[in-house]
């Protein structure tokens, strides 16, 4: 007998017809009885004989049903054991590791989806610059880092989440109207505009540096040069200068104090996911780096 025959008949043991075991295990009427007439076949007996619009069983049926009993408990073992599994990071603790330009927006939204499952957890998030997470990741000091750079050690993997790109924050005003009516701005366009320099050593501080080399552009005007995206966005802000930062930074810029414009060159930020190699991933793991790839989704990053 097949799992399947096995199923409608303890069905049919329990309710007594083909009707009521239909509903009971959410198939149709025709269904039951076209498995019932093939396990029968295949037994070379019958299970059941009509009387007064009732199946009563044989008394084959009477001498299997007691090991088919037998086995649905055991299935129902196996089905608590997997539902334990399956929840078994409803309760510990999960420890993140973050860039700062994830910890504002994306993170956040990503924990109120994941907390929707998981609330039991501990979470603990520490934001660090990209080189400190790949060191904290490779001495196992955390379960799971969310950065831009790739991963370049061999202990490491790495999961894109998202193609995310640089964009350019400009303070009202700063921009001729018609590259702010374009929704884009090429980087030759910002030549003589003040600009907020990003550290040349982060990884999308690298990028831009080797797009303007490319495009022949310098940024003589560099009123000031910071380590994070968001502090460039605050300078942007306060008019100082436009800031080139990534889209998830930008996803945090108040519209009526900037213009958002798109960037040219495209340059890319992929958002990735990282976590030490040769571990296997815990629902918690799998669960919050499902839930940032969501989160990135929702906000059209």
């Amino acid at each position: 007998m097949r799992l399947r025959h096995i199923e409608v008949f303890n069905a049919i043991m329990l309710t007594g017809s083909v009707s009521a075991a239909a509903r009971l295990i959410n198939i149709t009427q025709p269904a039951v009885s076209r498995t019932l007439q093939h396990a029968e076949l295949q037994l070379g007996f019958p299970l059941f004989e009509r009387a007064k619009g009732r199946l009563v069983p044989t008394t084959e049926a009477l001498t299997l049903y007691p090991h088919i009993e037998r086995l649905f408990a055991q299935l129902d073992e196996v089905q608590r054991l997997a539902s334990n599994l399956r929840t078994a990071g409803d309760t510990g603790e999960l420890r993140i590791l973050s860039v700062l330009a994830l910890s504002y927006e994306v993170l956040p939204r990503a924990l109120k989806i994941f907390r929707e499952k998981h609330a039991g957890v501990a979470v603990t998030v520490e934001s660090l610059h990209s080189p400190q997470i790949l060191s904290a990741l490779l001495s196992q000091q955390a379960d799971v880092g969310f950065a831009f750079s790739p991963a370049v050690h061999p202990s490491l993997l790495q999961e894109t989440l998202a193609d995310s790109r640089m964009v350019c924050i400009a303070p009202k005003g700063m921009l001729p109207r018609a590259l702010v009516r374009n929704g884009s701005v090429a980087l030759h366009d910002l030549a003589e505009r003040p600009v907020v320099g990003l550290d040349s050593r982060d990884p999308v501080g690298t990028s831009l540096s080797q797009a303007c080399r490319q495009a022949g552009v310098g940024f003589h005007q560099a009123v000031v040069t910071v380590q994070t995206y968001h502090a460039a966005l605050a300078m942007a802000h306060h008019g100082l200068g436009v800031a080139l930062v990534d889209g998830c930074t930008a996803a945090s810029a108040d519209r009526s104090k900037v213009d958002v414009l798109a960037l040219e060159p495209h340059i890319p930020v992929p958002i990735r996911a990282l976590r030490l190699s040769g571990r296997p991933d815990s629902v918690v793991v799998r669960a919050i780096t499902l839930a940032m790839r969501q989160a990135i989704e929702q906000m059209g990053v």
